[in-house]
């Protein structure tokens, strides 16, 4: 009788939510996205208008038909359960270094959930039948040569955003990293996907991995405490470190750019402490082989070490020093909405570039060489640096 009236109880809900729901299916509103990508795992993100469970079916990227055979499913999970959530993340693991893989993703509705009864609805999914199936390359530390772009301070601004990467070849693209600001604040995911995220999934970043280096407008507003919910990184911190070809990349989170005290902030951030604790990990960090082994050694910060604000003398303080000990061999910055390079021996010992709001790091390696670009919207150059690889 128990039983039976859970049944009961559950149908009611369903017709209830389909009364409420009949105008809008169950269907994926944004993404996907790569994140976290390595030599053997990548994190693939999206979304749904409803809550449900999520996979993402892989085959390798041969010439077989993607319908040949059934493909391996890889759920969202966490702590034993398949993760029921509008925002799906799903991690695919054991991957092998230097591969294509070809991928479909994946969402099935959850109308509701009593007891140990759960009642599912329509499944909303990517399609592979008449589009081509999305890819992905997993990174390659043995790869002798890399292209990559850093862009910053977008604010919003899609047009802007989609002009200074046009004419990109995706193809010999390995990765691109936003380096802060790329919105004003944070207050709602429509807001988040559409001030940049859906634009980034439009052009490239499907396929083409995209690495975050969090400023700090994307440290205000009501949404900005889920940002780490939409952009998980190699270690599951906001600071992070990962080698892509003979590039080491130390990726930094600046944190405001004001006192923690400040009015503006309504006493909800602990910015310095939280400094401190990255300066400790970065102590560490660059202690390890895929740092120390790297011809090529990148650090990605939104802020720079200079401007006189109380946030960019945390970054000299804190960060610079640790820095400097380990030998890197440049800082690739944003924040200042203009175009500042300070070279070697210029208040540090390696070169600064802080980029521009209207411009774009072009940056590969050749011939034992690492060229950093820097182009306007017009595409012109603006400042060519090169970085010779270390022995």
């Amino acid at each position: 009788m128990k039983q039976l009236h859970l049944i009961i109880s559950a149908l009611l809900l369903f017709f209830v939510s389909n009364l409420f729901s009949q105008e809008e299916t169950f269907s994926i509103t944004h993404g996907p996205y790569l994140q976290a990508l390595t030599e053997n795992e990548v994190t693939i993100v999206w979304t749904t208008n409803r809550k449900g469970i999520s996979w993402v079916e892989l085959a390798p990227d041969d010439d077989t038909h993607f319908y040949l055979t059934e493909r391996p499913r890889i759920y969202s999970e966490g702590f034993g359960f398949k993760v029921v959530d509008s925002v799906h993340v799903v991690t695919l693991t054991n991957l092998d270094p230097n591969t294509t893989y070809r991928y479909r993703i994946y969402s099935q509705e959850v109308l509701s959930h009593v007891g140990t009864k759960v009642l599912y609805g329509p499944v909303a999914a990517s399609n592979v039948y008449r589009k081509k199936p999305f890819k992905f390359t997993t990174s390659n530390p043995k790869k002798n040569d890399i292209s990559f772009l850093v862009i910053n301070d977008i604010h919003g601004n899609n047009d802007l955003m989609e002009n200074l990467l046009k004419g990109t070849d995706w193809g010999k693209t390995d990765l691109v990293f936003f380096n802060g600001d790329m919105t004003n604040d944070i207050r709602s995911e429509e807001q988040l996907f559409g001030d940049f995220l859906d634009k980034s999934v439009e052009l490239f970043a499907s396929e083409t991995p995209m690495y975050y280096a969090r400023g700090n407008h994307e440290t205000r507003g009501n949404f900005a405490t889920t940002f780490p919910r939409y952009f998980p990184t190699p270690t599951k911190q906001l600071y992070y470190m990962f080698r892509q070809g003979p590039v080491c990349f130390v990726v930094l989170d600046c944190g405001e750019d004001k006192p923690d005290s400040d009015l503006e902030y309504s006493r909800i951030v602990a910015f310095d402490r939280y400094r401190t604790q990255q300066a400790n990990w970065l102590k560490e960090a660059v202690k390890k082989d895929i740092f120390l082994d790297a011809p090529y050694r990148v650090v990605i910060v939104h802020m720079p070490p200079f401007g006189g604000w109380h946030g960019e003398q945390e970054i000299k303080d804190k960060f610079v020093p640790v820095l400097e000990k380990a030998g890197i061999d440049v800082m690739l910055c944003g924040h200042l909405h203009r175009h500042v390079f300070k070279k070697a021996g210029d208040g540090q010992n390696f070169p600064i570039i802080a980029n521009a709001n209207k411009a774009v790091i072009k940056a590969h390696t050749e011939n034992s060489v690492l060229v950093l670009d820097v182009a306007d919207e017009e595409g012109k150059v603006v400042q060519n640096l090169k970085i010779s690889a270390r022995k």
